[in-house]
């Protein structure tokens, strides 16, 4: 029974390239010259096993799969792949300061919400801009610097708003543990809460 041929032409071009390169010489100690393969050639024999690999599922389940790419939200980034490596593995001190200051603006807000006082915010803002309007100023090439300077007066404020909001919060976490302690205190019996009394003074 004769196998019947694929249809898909570029499939069968690639197996076509396939059993010409498998032939064997009238000469086995004469080597072929067959030549290099044509530019169509490799890009249908690419393409053919880039849909065989799909078929099988090799491409299934990748990393980031289904979801946006970041660097194409907002403003159109050239060096989106540099700034990521730089993200990604937490390279610091690399790069022109077009991309280190990138990669400090993406990360400013955590390390305002580290510290403590408003005036070490403020220190830390001010900081920021001064190096932010330097680099524009700069005419050293490379690629454009398109961050910019922090409002500082905002940026205490909201700081502010997030340490009252953590603030709460710690409270609210308290209060709960104090209540759940309570309330296991209240179900158990005067003898269980004299062990408990007798065990933390022992320890």
């Amino acid at each position: 029974m004769t196998r019947r041929r694929p249809t898909d032409t570029r499939l069968h071009t690639a197996r076509y390239l396939v059993d010409r390169d498998a032939a064997s010489p009238e000469d086995p100690d004469e080597p072929v010259d067959r030549g290099a393969p044509s530019m169509d050639e490799r890009a249908q024999a690419v393409e053919v096993a880039i849909q065989q690999a799909m078929r099988r599922g090799d491409f299934d389940g990748l990393p980031g799969a289904g979801k946006p790419l970041r660097h194409l939200d907002g403003v159109r980034d050239p060096d989106w792949w540099i700034r990521r490596k730089i993200e990604r593995e937490q390279l610091t001190g690399l790069g022109p300061p077009a991309l280190t200051l990138r990669t400090e603006d993406a990360g400013l807000r955590d390390r305002l919400d580290g510290l403590a006082t408003e005036a070490a915010v403020r220190e830390v803002l001010e900081d920021f801009n001064r190096r932010v309007r330097e680099a524009r100023l700069q005419l050293l090439g490379g690629p454009p610097v398109i961050t910019r300077p922090r409002d500082v007066d905002e940026e205490v404020a909201a700081w502010r708003t997030r340490a009252d909001e953590r603030r709460r919060e710690r409270e609210r976490v308290r209060e709960e543990e104090r209540a759940r302690e309570a309330a296991r205190l209240a179900a158990m019996t005067w003898r269980e809460r004299r062990r408990e009394r007798r065990a933390r003074r022992a320890g």
